[in-house]
């Protein structure tokens, strides 16, 4: 009787254990390693939360488009389970394949990403996300394009080491939130050389 009284406890104890197993292996098995881009240094780094029952959306992509801009995209699904990390591989999904699709502003994009989430899963929750395209300018140089649903604003470092927060584009979470047919932010920041852009959840703060 006393070893039976625990056998339930261990059980579930087991199977939250296997869940974040599956979870944490389908969460990082979508965290590729960035592109080779000549004069770009693309860095990611992903730590995932110490809490036992606790494996989240958290997400981040980076690629280049078929028109030759470099796509950087973090984002984060609500909640702590196996159903976020579900919930985040389909979102980055259909969002490469809204950006392969055809050349938009970012807040375009994140449009299209918000209607087709609240036409073909209603329940999947909130998703915070930044799209951002580091393009060429007709000058030679570069500049970044980004759009920001409800996440935390990109920080901009330039090379003198002025560091300030992008905020031009920031508009409502994911989530069919937005009134439908309503246009979403997008801005364009100059990159100077040397400069470094930080896209990041708020699991870093």
């Amino acid at each position: 009787e006393v070893l039976d009284r625990p056998a339930p406890a261990f059980g579930r104890l087991l199977e939250l254990r296997r869940t974040r197993r599956v979870a944490l292996a389908l969460q990082e098995s979508l965290l590729g390693a960035p592109p080779e881009v000549p004069g770009l240094d693309i860095v990611a780094r992903y730590a995932s939360s110490a809490a036992a029952n606790e494996v989240g959306g958290d997400w981040y992509d980076s690629f280049v488009t078929p028109d030759g801009a470099t796509a950087l995209i973090i984002g984060d699904v609500s909640g702590h389970d196996l159903q976020a990390s579900v919930t985040m591989s389909k979102m980055r999904n259909m969002l490469r394949g809204i950006i392969v699709d055809r050349r938009m502003p970012p807040g375009d994009v994140l449009r299209r990403l918000d209607r087709a989430t609240s036409l073909l899963g209603p329940e999947e929750g909130t998703v915070t996300c930044v799209y951002a395209r580091i393009e060429e300018t007709a000058g030679g140089g570069r500049q970044l394009s980004y759009s920001v649903a409800g996440h935390p604003p990109p920080l901009l470092v330039t090379a003198d080491g002025r560091a300030r927060f992008l905020e031009d584009a920031q508009d409502l979470l994911l989530g069919g939130l937005k009134p439908h047919g309503l246009l979403r932010a997008s801005a364009t920041e100059p990159l100077e050389p040397g400069s470094t852009v930080l896209l990041y959840t708020d699991g870093l703060v």
